[in-house]
């Protein structure tokens, strides 16, 4: 089993409900967050073109959920693991606070508490998952941009998705970690 959020990122707005959403569920400290939106673009979508031939998207970043994260690999106390379900977590009575697991994050979605001194990160909403509910992104994301779902199941919804879109689905820059998460696009223009 492999827990994964598959984004398609043309329909993303940056609207922020998924970031708002997880801040107000998971209680990421002031000033730190477990997902966010990065802007892509403009680019030209020729080479030399400018305004209006150019064309941007949003990618909605948070935990890859990685197949062999590193964070986990460089754990001294095992506070960092994952679960059956595919998901990467941090067992925070375990956890000292070294910060191993953060430098080792490729992505840069791990921080450590200032005031707990607890490593921190997003947990796909175990909370909500383990009650057979969605991660609280995936339900907020106003665009239906965000989907979530079994991976290895070739019957689940996110399956098909990533099928459908065949090489319109990527993976983040892989680094031996092999990240979960998936991202469709699908190339466009601004222009009609």
């Amino acid at each position: 089993m492999q827990y994964a959020i598959v984004t398609e990122c043309n329909k993303c707005v940056s609207c922020l409900a998924c970031t708002t959403a997880c801040k107000v569920e998971n209680g990421a400290a002031l000033g730190k967050r477990f997902t966010w939106i990065d802007r892509v673009g403009p680019n030209p979508i020729h080479e030399g073109d400018t305004f209006p031939n150019v064309e941007m998207y949003f990618l909605p970043m948070k935990c890859q959920h990685c197949v062999n994260p590193p964070c986990v690999s460089v754990c001294p106390t095992g506070a960092s693991s994952k679960r059956d379900d595919g998901t990467v977590q941090v067992e925070e009575d375990a956890c000292i606070g070294c910060g191993l697991c953060v430098s080792a994050c490729p992505y840069g979605v791990r921080y450590v508490d200032d005031e707990t001194q607890v490593a921190k990160k997003c947990t796909m909403c175990k909370q909500l998952i383990d009650k057979g509910e969605k991660p609280e992104c995936v339900a907020a994301c106003t665009g239906n941009a965000l989907h979530f779902g079994d991976l290895d199941d070739p019957d689940s919804d996110v399956s098909k998705l990533v099928a459908q879109a065949g090489d319109k689905a990527y993976h983040l820059q892989d680094s031996g970690n092999s990240p979960a998460s998936v991202y469709i696009l699908d190339k466009f223009t601004w222009r009609s």
